[in-house]
This record gives structure tokens, C-alpha cells and sequence, in this order.
């Protein structure tokens, strides 16, 4: 039950799960292809700062959303902050045309998923819960045959990355139940800039783990989205 309506799941229902399906294993593949080409920060933050500025123009035209003057200059600062983390990246021994490309696409398929999503558990009342239950086992099915083809490196894989594999399958379905919860009352134009909080922990991570340095760029440009997601949260 979605704001206390019963929901039905019907062909348009399930039209908009399908397709958000498709979107979402697009977008899994896209961004795993930037990852092998190019960069975390060159292609990640390219495709954070490429989909909530996406998304919240989108919703702008076609939900006829009217985000406030402050939150329209929140959105701004979190994705100009994400494009100022990726400056200087193209120093990079690893960024490429291609790994912008990949970046960049990436950001096409997060904007398109979040406004189909953004349908789906609004307008049509689907639970978040199924739209990802969905997601997942749509993704499952899709790649299942390439899996099986490719038997002998899955299993390996299984068994080098088990621990991670299970924290990653646990956390990023339950980070998205949330998103899509936040989006059952919420316009994209807030929700899909506020996300990008994700990049202070991504550039943190990058800067511990990957060694990857460049503070001064780095810590103004966090700055910046954290300052855009408070005039998200107070516009």
C-alpha cells in the first residue's frame, strides 16, 4: 500500500517495471565498462554529475516539477561540484575519450532510470520494494546466460570476492529501496541532486584507499555539494 492506495499491478504497471529493468542493466553495464576503460575519478563522477543535472531538467519539461530558486541552485552546486571533482582527471594515465564516453552515457541511463522509476512508484503506485525486487531478478535472468558461458571466471570470482560480492548485493538494493521511497512523495528535481552526497564518501574512499590525492582540487569541490544539498534540503 502506497500512501494508503491499494496498488494495482496491471500491463502498464508491469510495462514500466520491464522497462525499468532493461534501464537499470544498461546502466549496470555502461558503468562497469567505464570502470575497465578509465578512471573512478574521471568516469564515477562524471556519471553522478551527468544524471541528477539530467534528471532534474527532464522533470523540469515533462512532470511540469517547480523546484525553487534555491533548490534549482542546489542541484547546480552538487552537480558542479561532481564536475570539479573529474577536472584535472584527464592527466590520467587511464582516462580516455572512451572512458568519458562511458561516463557520460552512464549519466544518460541514471537520469532516464530515475525518471521512469519516479512514474513507476508515483503515478502508478508499484511498492519500491517490488520495483527493486524486480530490478534484481530482471538483472539476474539477463546475465545468467553469460554467467553460465563463462562459468570457470564466475566461480573464481565467487571465491576471491565472496565477502564483497554479498555487502554490495545487500547494500545497493537497500540504498535504492530508500531513494525510491524519498521518491513516492518527493520531486526527482530534489531527490536526484540530493544523491550525489555519494561522491564525499566515493572521493574519500578514492583519496584512502586508491591513493589518488589532490586535495586541493578535491576538498572545495566536496565543499561545494555539500553546500548544494543543504539549499536542496532548505529550498
Amino acid at each position: 500500500m502506497v500512501n494508503g492506495i491499494q496498488p494495482r499491478i496491471g500491463l502498464p504497471e508491469v510495462g514500466i517495471i520491464l522497462a525499468t529493468v532493461i534501464v537499470h542493466l544498461v546502466y549496470f553495464l555502461l558503468l562497469q565498462r567505464g570502470y575497465r576503460v578509465g578512471d573512478l575519478s574521471l568516469v564515477y563522477p562524471l556519471a553522478r554529475g551527468t544524471g541528477p543535472a539530467l534528471s532534474m531538467l527532464l522533470a523540469i519539461l515533462l512532470f511540469q516539477e517547480r523546484p525553487s530558486a534555491v533548490a534549482i541552485a542546489g542541484g547546480l552546486l552538487v552537480a558542479g561540484g561532481v564536475f570539479a571533482l573529474a577536472g584535472g582527471s584527464a592527466r590520467s594515465p587511464l582516462s580516455s575519450r572512451k572512458a568519458v564516453a562511458y561516463g557520460l552515457l552512464t549519466g544518460v541511463a541514471i537520469a532516464t532510470y530515475t525518471l521512469v522509476d519516479k512514474l513507476g512508484v508515483s503515478t502508478f503506485l508499484i511498492p519500491p520494494l517490488l520495483v527493486v525486487y524486480a530490478i534484481d531478478v530482471g538483472r539476474v535472468l539477463l546475465l545468467a546466460p553469460i554467467a553460465l558461458r563463462r562459468w570457470g571466471e564466475t566461480r573464481q570470482e565467487w571465491r576471491d570476492q565472496r565477502l564483497r560480492i554479498i555487502a554490495i548485493g545487500i547494500l545497493c538494493p537497500l540504498s535504492y529501496i530508500l531513494v525510491l521511497t524519498a521518491l513516492v512523495s518527493t520531486p526527482v528535481s530534489y531527490i536526484a541532486p540530493a544523491r550525489e552526497v555519494s561522491i564525499l564518501i566515493g572521493t574519500v574512499m578514492g583519496t584512502r584507499w586508491l591513493s589518488e590525492g589532490d586535495a586541493r582540487r578535491r576538498i572545495p569541490a566536496a565543499a561545494t555539494i555539500v553546500l548544494g544539498v543543504t539549499a536542496l534540503a532548505v529550498g
